[in-house]
């Protein structure tokens, strides 16, 4: 996980560019070539919308034999983990492909599948979607969403120093809610099977490790 001095941010005494560059995005699209013995032939766009399009590539094997990847392309996301004391913040929200709501933790992309810096779309995101604001932003680590159909990956970030504010949810959002958390509440809902987000899971456990590494 590496120490402090290279995921800290300190959101309320510094504009450091030096931390930033540290904290730009991440997403690399595919280019054709070879990739571990996959030599990719083509591609061709077989649909788009404002927040992600869907591509199906050619390939060829090691062995000469053909194929075809369907690849989902989202732009890279930020998760934030909204810690005060021993309560976490959480969203909850109508999952439209699986039919439920959910509480997860705050997360999202940049508008119409822009390119934008980590840090800065987890602030607006946590801003957005609860109305905290975060004095101190720590990046936890990177997550790949479904690496076997998308090319999306995230950030995690741990916000502390929080002060409450209004919330400014977008429109697909007007069903959204926000509550706190005790911690040991937030588990007892991922063991009962309340919470299933992967990525809110696979956060926490990245909360988890960064804990344990501190002295």
């Amino acid at each position: 996980m590496g120490g402090e001095s290279a995921y800290v941010v300190d959101l309320a005494a510094s504009d450091d560019e030096t931390h930033r560059d540290r904290l730009r995005g991440v997403s690399r699209m595919p280019s054709l070539g070879t990739v571990r013995g996959v030599e990719s032939l083509g591609t061709r766009q077989v649909y788009v919308n404002p927040w992600m399009t869907v591509r199906e590539d050619e390939i060829q094997r090691a062995d000469g034999s053909s194929g075809i990847y369907g690849v989902v392309d989202k732009p890279d996301f930020a998760l934030i983990i909204p810690l005060d004391g021993e309560r976490v913040r959480l969203v909850e929200q109508f999952r439209y492909p699986i039919g439920l709501r959910r509480w997860e933790f705050p997360q999202g992309t940049a508008p119409d599948r822009a390119a934008s810096d980590p840090l800065q779309l987890a602030a607006r995101e946590l801003r957005e979607e609860t109305g905290l604001r975060a004095g101190r932003m720590i990046e936890l680590g990177l997550l790949d969403v479904a690496p076997g159909m998308s090319s999306q990956r995230g950030r995690v970030f741990l916000a502390t120093h929080l002060t409450e504010g209004f919330h400014e949810r977008e429109h697909e959002e007007q069903d959204m809610r926000s509550a706190w958390f005790p911690r040991a509440d937030f588990e007892s809902m991922i063991a009962k099977g309340e919470i299933t987000d992967a990525q809110s899971i696979a956060a926490y456990t990245l909360l988890l490790l960064h804990e344990h590494s501190q002295p």
